[in-house]
């Protein structure tokens, strides 16, 4: 085949994602500060970016070099896990972090982890249920005129996945709505109680609502193209639009891994502490909220 161009750039977000996510998983995984549910959640994020970055990979390498219709299957099957754990992963930290917020007093219990671990066995189990449809026979490879814009995808496939995303994107919008009102109560009430001025306490609560805002735009702005083009798109599209809408998509697996967990503090102090050779796995870690995170 000749190369794509695109098929290239993919690959590339492919191999930028994978390294990003890996770094998180590794720190995460062999750091035993970080077994609190707001890490696993995150860890379950980066493990889906991860794996959504080694598809984009396996997908140029099967494409031009081990080209059939079973590695098409297996590697699109891949890539939709993935993606769907990521997307799913994210919705599970924002309903932690607003429970943090509203239960906040029984958040750090036992129920927490046993929620959390829930979460994680829900948000796993429905992504592969999803990976391996196509797997199993649900495709368009014997019926091309079912073909969605990403083969073999029937468009059927597609329709349920891109459904499924605008659920979750509103119930996100739901929940950070929520947030933000917690938040400005929360802020108003210190501030009464500390006699803070009102203008320390528009600076604090503007900031907040500026972080939830970037969150929430950049997953929007990332998915919600390839969204709308999955709904409305069919297999006779230009290829082109197929990549001008999933490369933005590709790209928000590159940047959960800054939002979600290179601005956390802990993080940070053993990433710093592995660049200076002086990891050690018994380093101080102060007990942070999700919403902190």
């Amino acid at each position: 085949l000749a190369l794509n161009p695109w098929d290239v750039v993919l690959c590339i977000s492919g191999t930028i994602i994978s390294c990003e996510n890996a770094i998180v998983v590794v720190v995460i995984f062999y750091t035993p500060a970080f077994r609190a549910p707001m890490f696993l959640l995150i860890g379950s994020l980066a493990t889906a970016d991860l794996l959504a970055g080694l598809g984009l990979i396996l997908h140029f390498a099967f494409v031009y070099f081990v080209s059939s219709e079973a590695v098409s299957l297996l590697t699109v099957g891949l890539l939709v896990t993935s993606f769907t754990a990521s997307v799913c992963s994210l919705l599970t930290i924002t309903i932690d972090r607003y429970l943090s917020l509203y239960n906040a007093l029984t958040y750090y219990s036992e129920r927490t982890v046993t929620r959390t671990y829930i979460m994680l066995i829900l948000t796993w189990g429905a992504s592969i249920c999803y990976g391996l449809l196509p797997v199993m026979g649900w495709n368009c490879l014997k019926e091309p005129s079912a073909c969605s814009v990403i083969r073999p995808l029937s468009k059927n496939h597609l329709v349920i996945l891109s459904v499924s995303f605008f659920m979750v994107f509103a119930v996100m919008l739901q929940l950070y709505v929520q947030i933000c009102r917690i938040v400005c109560r929360h802020a108003h009430q210190i501030a009464v109680q500390r006699h803070f001025l009102a203008s320390s306490h528009y600076v604090t609560t503007r900031k907040g609502i500026a972080t939830l805002a970037v969150i929430l735009g950049t997953f929007a702005s990332c998915w919600l193209p390839f969204a709308v083009y999955g709904l409305l798109g069919d297999d006779s599209y230009p290829a082109l639009y197929t990549y001008a809408t999933l490369l933005p998509a590709t790209y928000n697996s590159m940047i959960n891994p800054v939002i979600y967990a290179f601005r956390n503090q802990e993080i940070q102090k053993v990433l710093w502490a592995v660049c200076c050779s002086c990891f050690s796995s018994s380093l101080p870690f102060r007990s942070r909220s999700p919403s902190d995170v």
